[in-house]
């Protein structure tokens, strides 16, 4: 697997995701955000749903449905499966803005 946040990683993780099958109704935006990654890296990514399409892109998004504010360390271990959601919300370590179903609906597809 690509570097976290690299060109590399968004295409990997855009390619993957291209396979899930989302109904066309499904229609979302949920932000990553961390205040501590490297200034050279995005400070946010955001995983959206529209037209049957699922996709992730660097930077947040003003009309989101939801943000996730979590560490960058917590964001890569996310994104490498080192991190369990439920342990980092049990513990604090995410915090969320925003409509709790958009995260659902966005942690269903990517387990999909």
């Amino acid at each position: 697997m690509a570097d976290f946040l690299t060109s590399e990683w968004f295409a990997e993780i855009n390619a993957t995701l291209a396979s899930r099958k989302l109904a066309a109704t499904d229609t979302w935006r949920v932000v990553l955000s961390w205040d501590d990654g490297p200034a050279q890296l995005p400070h946010a990514v955001t995983f959206s749903a529209a037209g049957g399409l699922l996709a992730v892109e660097h930077g947040d998004h003003l009309a989101a449905d939801a943000v996730i504010v979590l560490s960058y360390v917590d964001a890569k271990a996310l994104a490498a499966g080192e991190l369990d959601t439920a342990v980092a919300l049990r513990e604090g370590r995410i915090k969320l803005r925003g409509d709790s179903a958009a995260v659902v609906a966005m942690a269903n597809a990517i387990r999909a």
